[in-house]
């Protein structure tokens, strides 16, 4: 087909909305915050917390915030928030033409959220339970939700977010814990305990110690200023 002339052209008509992965550690398995969605479309199937952008002028993260807000009564300021990627398919929400540009947020264990605004109900649930079946999620949901996961994933390797999900203060067991958990496999202890102290500005000591890992009493740590690991801890340890 020719193109059309600039004076029939018209920007098209679509909508956006922010969608939140937020994940955390609890029951020693990876876990995501799901709502149960009290309106139509899809309404009483489980979903991403999210929504459509206020108005015209409200930016991304400030709508990402809000709904976090209204629909699990988190605050995003206590939590690592991130931008992590936009969806687009053209026949992704029945509704008509949306554009979701998702959130990666990571949490610590914390009591189950206060569901709010489109949400009917909130609950954490394990990740591999939405992964062996993406049609437990509305929307693309599911598909968001495997590429969430990779993210945070891949991050631990090359980025202190394993921090991120141990409330402060922690141990290098607890932090290890996180690591075991997110990768799906055990870590060496020793090996584990010397790269997260090697790198500077990872752990800050906290010059406490604490006997509820079991055994003999364990330095206390908190999350330092640094956001890159370097060296990284590799997923999977070269042969």
């Amino acid at each position: 087909m020719p193109p059309k002339s600039k004076d029939s052209w018209k920007i098209p008509k679509v909508a956006v909305a922010v969608d939140l992965a937020v994940l955390t550690v609890r029951d020693d398995a990876l876990q995501i915050l799901l709502i149960e969605r009290a309106i139509s479309p899809f309404r009483g199937k489980l979903a991403l917390p999210g929504g459509f952008i206020a108005s015209e002028r409200e930016d991304l993260d400030v709508a990402a915030a809000r709904e976090l807000a209204e629909e699990t009564g988190l605050e995003a300021n206590t939590l690592h928030l991130e931008q992590m990627r936009t969806y687009g398919s053209p026949d992704r929400d029945p509704r008509g033409r949306v554009v979701t540009v998702c959130y990666l947020a990571v949490v610590p264990d914390l009591p189950l959220p206060t569901a709010g605004g489109d949400a009917r109900a909130a609950r954490w649930t394990p990740v591999d339970t939405v992964l062996h079946d993406e049609k437990t999620v509305a929307f693309d949901h599911g598909s968001i939700i495997a590429d969430a996961v990779d993210r945070a994933r891949g991050k631990l390797e090359y980025t202190t977010l394993g921090a991120a999900f141990c409330a402060s203060p922690f141990t290098i067991s607890e932090l290890r814990h996180v690591y075991e958990t997110v990768w799906g496999h055990e870590l060496d202890p020793r090996n584990f305990h010397r790269k997260v102290t090697g790198v500077d500005g990872f752990l800050v000591a906290t010059g406490e110690r604490t006997t509820r890992d079991g055994g003999r009493p364990a330095a206390l740590y908190r999350r330092g200023e640094a956001r890159l690991m370097h060296p990284p801890i590799l997923r999977v340890p070269k042969q």
